[in-house]
């Protein structure tokens, strides 16, 4: 097996950039819950994946940064304009285009909202990164020091972008359009990690700083959905700005 180094410099040689991720691998998981095989679009090789695709990614993604950023249509121009305010850290990058419906036509990938660290970093739509990053620091982050008197350290997501059908209903996910993320856990710049799982029943605190961020996302999300929702939502948050129609929110 070729080591890292070898891999960086190939992938150097060939123009592909790591955007500043600190590695040249981008862990992404491909498909929904319950799927245990994948094939990459334009690879033609099956790599394993566990039932829980939050836990380890199927294949390397590797990402392009976007050569030219003054082609940007001026709603995304504006858009990124807000991620400054809000002082998020990202990059932009090239088209991601999977085949069918799948893809980002302007993606950008978040490493950072302000102090708060991404991790992994997350590939989404400027819209999506904006609503979270609002959420990240009017909610979470004053949640938290109301509840702990300690500020976010970091968010540890475990899926962005990602081209897959929603189990059981042969839709398309928002992942599937970077409009969704999923929350795993919260660590505090205390040393605390909050993990979404259901809290003890002791765990007052967990539980209402759980409780607090999670209905108040209804503010900046149109879909939000967690444990106690259904089995698959049972370990994390699931935010996205799917846009309904009748303008509905799910908020479960």
């Amino acid at each position: 097996m070729r080591s890292l180094a070898t891999l960086a410099a190939l992938t150097a040689a060939a123009g592909v950039s790591a955007c500043n991720t600190g590695s040249v691998f981008d862990l992404q998981p491909a498909v929904d819950v319950g799927t245990t095989s994948t094939v990459q679009p334009g690879v033609g090789m099956q790599a394993l994946v566990p039932s829980n695709p939050y836990m380890t990614a199927a294949y390397p993604r590797f990402d392009r940064p976007l050569s030219s950023p003054g082609q940007l249509p001026q709603e995304e121009v504006d858009c990124r304009k807000e991620l400054k305010k809000l002082r998020v850290s990202y990059t932009d990058l090239a088209p991601i285009n999977d085949g069918g419906q799948c893809g980002i036509a302007h993606p950008v990938k978040v490493t950072a909202i302000g102090n708060v660290e991404m991790k992994p970093a997350a590939t989404l739509t400027c819209a999506m990164a904006a609503s979270f990053a609002s959420w990240t620091r009017n909610e979470l982050s004053a949640a938290a020091r109301w509840r702990y008197f300690s500020g976010v350290r970091s968010i540890r997501q475990g899926s962005s972008y990602s081209c897959r059908k929603i189990r059981g209903e042969g839709v398309l996910s928002e992942h599937g359009k970077g409009n969704a993320l999923d929350v795993m856990a919260i660590e505090l710049n205390n040393g605390k990690v909050v993990d979404v799982r259901k809290p003890g029943l002791f765990a007052f605190r967990e539980r209402g700083l759980l409780n607090t961020v999670r209905a108040d996302g209804c503010s900046y999300f149109t879909t939000v959905l967690g444990p106690g929702y259904n089995y698959d939502h049972r370990d994390h948050f699931h935010f996205d700005i799917k846009n309904r129609k009748s303008g509905y929110r799910a908020c479960r």
